[in-house]
């Protein structure tokens, strides 16, 4: 579904399906079922503020929904948030830069981030042209990235990546003690039906994806997993490892409470107070991207890289909480 006419293109797009059983509900009570935990005052202000129908026209909360119809949500932009404006080299020659991403840095301009973006921070430091990412990982996600300094580079690079033909090797801690020593997640994936449209979910109509995982240790009620994704779909071990009942610890989307806490982030000006903090468990989604083996580009010998497990997932593992 596309934005309605007269919203803006750069706000959040959110739609929600009306089931059978919900014909007849108010709107805003409609809304207050679909997040979780949301209060019907809230819910109300949510409404009256961003729901539209398709043509446009805005909606109220007293409108009674009908069986079939989309509900359509287009939350606001808000001000570019401060983010960690920095990268480390790890790997650099005439046809690669390889950088260890931190945690909470965008890759790429979006509806939110404009001048606190790896490209941003790429074209400040090399200037034009700069370095071009060959791949990504989510903002949320720490570790390595891999660059193609020239255009010939570049090509090569993302053929490797379209081709399969890159092994990658990401760390988590995930909720939870898992009890095999090792396995392989195979779930397809698609697109949520409702809610967020970024949101991924398992779906036996989505495209086959599979990880494999490996325990590295148990402590406390959570495991830290070596995980090697077979496909490359978008929030790919995120959803797998949730689908199993061990979401990622800090995951604002797919952890027990689903997409609530991302909502409630965000109407927070993605600040991150203490109650919302002590439910994630931890600020971000504790998932590093460690390893990475591809051809280079141009000798088309095994080009490895590492990236050391962060500060900051270090100390939530060493925690034990």
């Amino acid at each position: 579904m596309d934005y309605p006419p007269g919203t803006d293109r750069r706000g959040i797009l959110l739609t929600f399906p009306v089931p059978p059983e919900c014909a007849g509900q108010r709107l805003d009570r409609f809304i207050q079922g679909r997040i979780p935990r949301l209060s019907r005052t809230r819910a109300k202000v949510i409404v009256e503020a961003c729901a539209y129908r398709a043509d446009g026209r805005r909606r109220r909360g007293s409108e009674r929904v009908k069986a079939g119809e989309i509900v359509i949500l287009v939350r606001p932009l808000f001000e570019e948030p401060e983010v960690p404006r920095r990268f480390d080299v790890l790997y650099e020659d005439e046809f690669v830069l390889a950088v260890d991403k931190p945690a909470g840095l965008p890759m790429h301009p979006t509806a939110t981030y404009h001048r606190n973006t790896l490209t941003a921070l790429l074209r400040e430091r090399y200037g034009d042209p700069a370095p071009q990412i060959a791949h990504r990982i989510d903002r949320e996600t720490s570790g390595l990235i891999v660059c193609g300094r020239t255009p010939f580079a570049e090509r090569r690079l993302k053929r490797a990546f379209e081709d399969r033909r890159v092994a990658k090797r990401y760390l988590a801690v995930v909720q939870g003690e898992l009890l095999e020593s090792q396995g392989r997640i195979d779930a397809p994936l698609g697109p949520a039906r409702e809610g967020l449209h970024l949101l991924m979910e398992v779906r036996a109509d989505g495209a086959p994806s599979e990880t494999r995982f490996e325990v590295l240790g148990r402590r406390a009620g959570r495991t830290l997993l070596s995980l090697v994704p077979h496909t490359g779909r978008q929030h790919q071990l995120r959803v797998h490892l949730a689908s199993i009942g061990h979401p990622i610890v800090g995951d604002k989307l797919y952890g027990p409470e689903g997409s609530l806490p991302f909502l409630e982030y965000i109407d927070a000006g993605m600040v991150l107070d203490e109650a919302l903090l002590a439910r994630l468990g931890h600020p971000r989604q504790a998932l590093h991207a460690a390893a990475l083996e591809i051809e280079h580009p141009d000798s088309g010998a095994p080009l490895r890289l590492e990236a050391s497990m962060p500060e900051d997932m270090i100390a939530l593992w060493a925690s034990g909480r």
